[in-house]
């Protein structure tokens, strides 16, 4: 099989088409033909040496972990699925045995990781880790739930978002971002959008965003929202100077959740109002296995309908990353080994 591999840290051209052997599948593990993988701001920070999650002693790397296919092979043990079913891989890898694994949730796990992988022909898989998809749910649309949308939707549900809550999402047209707002709109919500991007703007107001401001000035955005309204979450991704941005415009009793450091590793804000308002911030780090099958559900009923950028062959990989790091694109991109 071929694979993109980062050979070295850097942009598009440190990734290069390797063969490598087929995978054989051991007890509980699966063989998918992958038939579609969305690349991530995750898989970016690997290829420039900017990882947490992975050592920079790892090279050679395939990255990749939100990947749909065709299961072409399974091991012993393996229930649930079999050879020939459509599936979207869940990549969360959990310990099993820690207080989170045995109670939940799962994406608290102390050792959590993520598989990677999936930019691949073939990638072999826990098959445990599979889900089953519809028939009218299609590989590229599926492949952009795991990261963008599961994180979204772990992040709406940690703020307690219902119908005709105020949400917040600074960078509303990233991944995380335009996921965020179509699944607040889907649950009724009202959603107010930042980008410096117009065009970027006007397709996130497609998708549902009921308030869009074009600016990525701190103070000029905390002016702007308040005068829309008191926000009663904010979804973070951005981190940095978002984050003050966030908590001067929140309701008392307001929650913002924090996903990402994407304008900043480092925040800092004033103590007093953050406490005298009763202020609630939460990290959070993708969902649950049982989350993603809500969102699988809710794309087969027609909730929502991610917006696919572009789709690259497996030897376009390269040219997919240096399109995510120019910020151009809008949507999720996709590879098609």
């Amino acid at each position: 099989m071929n694979a993109a591999v980062f050979t070295a840290f850097g942009d598009g051209d440190q990734v290069e088409i390797q063969e490598r052997d087929d995978p054989e599948p051991g007890p509980g593990e699966a063989v998918i033909d992958v038939e579609a993988c969305s690349i991530n701001r995750h898989d970016l920070w690997i290829l420039q040496g900017d990882s947490a999650m992975v050592p920079k002693g790892a090279l050679p790397f395939v990255s990749g972990l939100d990947a749909s296919g065709v299961v072409s092979a399974v091991g012993d043990e393996v229930r649930g699925v079999d050879v020939g079913d459509r599936v979207l891989l869940c990549p969360n890898e959990t310990c099993g045995n820690c207080e989170f694994c045995r109670s939940g949730p799962e994406n608290h796990c102390v050792q959590f990781r993520l598989f990677h992988g999936a930019l691949a022909e073939k990638a072999l898989v826990e098959g445990s880790r599979l889900i089953p998809l519809p028939d009218d749910v299609g590989f590229r649309e599926a492949a952009a739930l795991p990261t963008a949308y599961l994180t979204a939707w772990r992040m709406l549900k940690e703020a307690d978002v219902g119908p005709a809550d105020l949400v917040f999402v600074p960078g509303a047209t990233g991944g995380v971002g335009v996921a965020a707002v179509q699944l607040a709109t889907a649950l009724g919500a009202e959603t107010i959008g930042t980008s410096t991007s117009e065009r970027k703007l006007e397709r996130v107001a497609e998708l549902g965003c009921d308030h869009t401001i074009r600016s990525a000035d701190p103070d000029e955005l905390v002016r702007e929202v308040r005068a829309i309204g008191d926000v009663d979450a904010v979804i973070n991704h951005l981190g940095g100077e978002f984050t003050r941005v966030g908590l001067e415009t929140m309701k008392r009793g307001g929650s913002m959740v924090i996903c990402g450091r994407t304008a900043g590793g480092r925040s800092t804000f004033d103590i007093a109002p953050f406490f005298l308002q009763y202020h609630r911030i939460i990290g959070s780090t993708m969902g649950t296995q049982p989350e993603l099958e809500t969102l699988v559900d809710l794309l087969a009923e027609g909730a929502f309908e991610p917006p696919v950028g572009e789709t690259y062959t497996l030897s376009e990989t390269g040219r997919a990353f240096d399109d995510m790091a120019e910020r151009d694109a809008f949507g999720k991109l996709v590879i098609e080994p």
